[in-house]
Formats: C-alpha cells, structure tokens, sequence
C-alpha cells in the first residue's frame, strides 16, 4: 500500500519578503505527517491544483502586487527549479515504498520522512542558497542594511535585475562557481549591448559583482578565482566645480525677494566651502557647532570629521541664529532642482562638454554648466577651490574626510589645468 501525497503553501509561516514556504503532507493509513521541502514561493506563483509552482509575467505581477520590486520576482528558470525539487522529493518517496513493499517491510508515514530527514544532505540548500547569487544578493543587502545609509544598497538591487535579465536571455542559470573571466567578459558585453548601458554603469555593476564574490568567498562559498583576472575599466569622469567667479557671482546675487532661492543659495554655498555633504548638510545639528568648528560624524562612513568654520560659513550659519536648525535644509530632490535655477540666474552658463563611452561608441554632449549643477557640486566645489587657494592635499583630505588619495586625486589634476590656463593668460601661450 502507498501513500498520498500534498504540496501545499503554509500561510502561516509566511516570511517578509512575502513568500511563503512549501510544504509536504504525507499520508498513509490515516497517519498524517508533515514535512518542510526547503522551497518557498508567492502566493501568486503557486497552482493549488497542480501543486505545482507557475511562472508569472512581470507585467502580470505588476498589476498583481504593484509594489513588489522587479529584482524580487520569480524567473522562470527558478520557479522550474523549484518544480523539479518538489519532482525530486516525490520520486524519492516512491523509491522508499517500494523499497519497503519489495522487503515486505510494513511502514508508517513517519518512517518515510525519517528517511526523508536522512537522505535529505543538509547542505544541499547551502550550497544552492550561497552558490546561486540571487539568494546570496538577498542576503548581503539584508546583512548590510542596518549599516548602510538608505538607498546606497540600490546598486546591489539593480545588479540583481541585470543577472536576471541576463540569465532570461541567455537561459542560463548563474551561480559563483560558474562566474570566472568569460563570464565578466559576456556579463559586460550584454551589458552594454543589450541594457544599453554606459561603461561608467557597467563599471559600478562588475566592481559590485566583484564585491559579492568578496564577500562570498569570505563566508566560504567556492568561487572559481579566475574573475580576478579580468579587469574593469573605469572612464576617468568630469568633475565639475565652481569656479572662483562663479561662487562669488552666486553670494553677490540679489535674492531679496526671493526666500526660496535665497535659502538654497545659503545651503549651497556653505556646501562650497565646508565640503559636507548633502546627507551631513541634513543632519546638521546645532550641538555640531563647536565654537570655530564643525564636529560631526558623517552618515556615509560612519567616521568623526573636524571642520573649521571660516568668515563665509560663519555669515552663513549667523543668518539662522534664530532658527531650530542651523541651515534651512530641503529635500535632495528640490535641492537640485532649485541649484540649478539658482546657477542660471547667477549666469554660469560656460558650454561644458560630457564625455561617455557605450562600448567603443563615444558619446560627447554640450551643456550649459548650470545643468550640471547639483547639490554635491558644492563638495567638489570646496575641494578643487581649496587646492586652488594654497592648501595642501592632504589638508584639504582631512576636511572632506578623504580617506583613499586614488579617489582624491582628480581634484588635483583639474586644479593643475586651470592652473595652466591662468598662466597662459598672464604670461601668454605656448606658441
């Protein structure tokens, strides 16, 4: 005699990301016993009658659960990977009964998931959890969301939809063991000619990828070494600062009638010569204001920074004494919109051309400078106009909180080419 048995979904023990784990009941001779297959799976994804799971489009999940980020989506190759487990879990019963029945052995429901228990390797569904990345990316994101400031971890999301993407093109399941330099290769390739993304992009999403099988192999998850072998080329991009002139055409402008603008300006400016960024601009307490000094820990790296105040930053703070905070701060979105209206009624309009690369394909675009304008503009700002006005590298480090010169050093050579065109235009051109 066989028994029955049931795929069902157990409600009750849904997680928070929304999936709900698999479970198993085994039934014979009216003993009834359960047994967890290791799965999990949306509601939406589970055919109750052929308890089995379904593949559900992204424009269908979308009118389904319209909240549900795209890179938390069942593929079709994962959900035939769980259907195949759950085939996997009924053969291996099968093969018990009739191993039993052959040996005229009589046997319960609880002897078929004792050896259930048994034959199942315990680090079956390690290695798949460490070993296919998707689940690995989950689990660094949520390992490292209490320490990261909110939004950084978007890159990781996104190279979780870029894997997806690559794998539906390719049908190809991606796994660490399986990534070494002919995958980097074909990862950046696809990137680039299918996702029609930038090299600086593409660059952020192989270092990303990088990372993870860093921090994979730390938690010692086999790896095939040979990704260390490809290298990432980087562009060296744009940094675009204010000028002197600039910065001074922005503190003379009459806004007067105009409290809007006139308090961006106020945030901006101390940007410019602080080199706080928006996100310490934010949380600028008055207990940071240490007689001649800032003294705050910045939120991005966590790190203690000592900032002396100077003749603009102290005018600037004077003007919101009577304010609960010290400087008039706005959401980041506004914040970069209004710097830049701000920049065009200040007239820094220079022509400024950007450079990309898609591949071999160069992208050059001119812009106004103003449009290039944001509220971080007013860190490079301070760096570059700092090395301008005599201070060292390392001094101006210290202020940014530049802890790598590699990063810093770009500053350097943008002050090294203004630097040559004041000379020629005092002393003339090379001819």
């Amino acid at each position: 005699m066989k028994g029955t048995i049931r795929f069902e979904l157990r409600q009750e023990k849904k997680q928070k990301s929304g999936k709900v784990p698999i479970g198993l009941i085994y039934s014979i001779k009216g003993q009834r016993k359960r047994y967890s297959t290791g799965e999990v799976i949306f509601t939406f994804n589970w055919d109750a009658e052929t308890q089995r799971g379904k593949y559900v489009s992204k424009k269908e999940v979308k009118i389904i659960e319209p909240n549900l980020p795209a890179a938390s989506q069942l593929t079709e190759i994962e959900i035939n990977e769980i259907n195949n487990n759950l085939d996997a879990i009924t053969v291996t019963i099968d093969n018990h009964e009739k191993d039993f029945i052959r040996k005229a052995v009589p046997f319960s429901s609880q002897m078929i998931i004792d050896l259930l228990n048994e034959s199942k390797t315990p680090t079956l569904k390690q290695e798949d959890a460490s070993n296919f990345i998707y689940s690995f990316i989950d689990q660094y994101i949520e390992d490292h969301s209490a320490t990261r400031v909110k939004g950084s971890l978007g890159v990781y999301r996104a190279l979780k939809v870029h894997l997806k993407a690559y794998e539906e093109h390719f049908n190809k399941r991606v796994t660490f063991s399986e990534i070494d330099y002919k995958f980097f290769q074909a990862f950046q390739n696809f990137l680039i000619q299918k996702r029609d993304l930038a090299d600086t992009t593409v660059a952020k999403q192989l270092s990303t990828l990088k990372t993870f099988l860093g921090y994979a192999r730390m938690h010692d998850v086999a790896i095939n070494e040979r990704y260390r072998d490809f290298k990432i080329k980087r562009q060296n991009l744009e940094v675009i600062a204010l000028t002197r002139g600039e910065f001074e055409s922005l503190l003379a402008l009459d806004l007067s009638q105009n409290k809007r603008l006139r308090q961006v300006r106020d945030v901006f400016c101390f940007s410019c010569v602080t080199g706080l960024r928006y996100s310490d601009l934010k949380q600028l307490k008055r207990e940071h204001i240490k007689d001649t000094e800032i003294m705050i820990t910045v939120t991005k790296t966590k790190e203690k920074l000592s900032i002396p105040l100077s003749k603009y930053s102290q005018d600037i703070l004077n003007i919101y004494l009577d304010n609960h905070s010290p400087l008039p701060v706005i959401a980041a979105t506004n914040m970069n919109k209004y710097v830049k209206e701000l920049c065009k009624l200040a007239g820094i309009k220079e022509p400024t051309e950007i450079v990309r690369y898609k591949g071999v394909e160069r992208i050059a675009t001119v812009y106004p400078k103003y449009e290039l304008i944001s509220i971080h503009t007013g860190r490079k700002t301070f760096a570059t106009l700092s090395l301008e006005n005599g201070m060292s590298a390392e001094e101006v480090m210290e202020c940014t909180g530049h802890s790598d010169y590699k990063s810093f050093k770009r500053y350097v050579k943008v002050t090294e080419e203004r630097k040559k065109l004041v000379i020629a235009k005092a002393w003339g051109a090379i001819n």
